[in-house]
């Protein structure tokens, strides 16, 4: 949407919708051989009921294993050139040909969202959303080394 198409004071929602995460997302979810699976809303409701989701609302994983080389090539090029300022960088590794960052959105010292993008021959893209608090990510990260 063009900026000067907005109402004053909207500017900045459409700069944020169209971050440079989000954009990676959109590019390449709907390609030939992507699988998406999320799970939200209703269903994150249900699994409150039988386990504590530390606060996570929404999740969203996209695989890339399955599409054909020439995706598999750009989706790479795109994770290595990747920049974003609206998120927050809490590791960057590459290893073997394989490229992993995760990203973090905080506000009032809670994880609104964790981005997971991953490189390399089975590339794919994991967007958790929600209000989390980060110890509970730590919890995660000893339970599960």
């Amino acid at each position: 949407m063009c900026q000067g198409c907005l109402p004053k004071g909207k500017k900045e929602i459409a700069e944020h919708t169209n971050s440079p995460v989000e954009q990676l997302f959109r590019d390449f979810a709907n390609e030939k051989g992507a699988v998406r699976v999320g799970v939200g809303g209703m269903m994150m409701a249900f699994a409150r009921s039988f386990a504590d989701t530390k606060g996570v609302t929404d999740v969203k994983v996209y695989s890339f294993g399955e599409c054909n080389q020439e995706v598999k090539d750009r989706l790479n090029e795109a994770i290595r050139s990747l920049k974003d300022d609206t998120y927050e960088t809490l590791v960057s590794t590459s290893q073997d040909g394989e490229r992993t960052k995760v990203l973090v959105k905080i506000k009032e010292d809670r994880i609104r969202e964790l981005i997971v993008i991953t490189g390399g021959n089975d590339p794919a893209l994991v967007q958790i959303k929600g209000n989390i608090k980060p110890e509970d990510i730590e919890s995660l990260i000893k339970e599960h080394p």
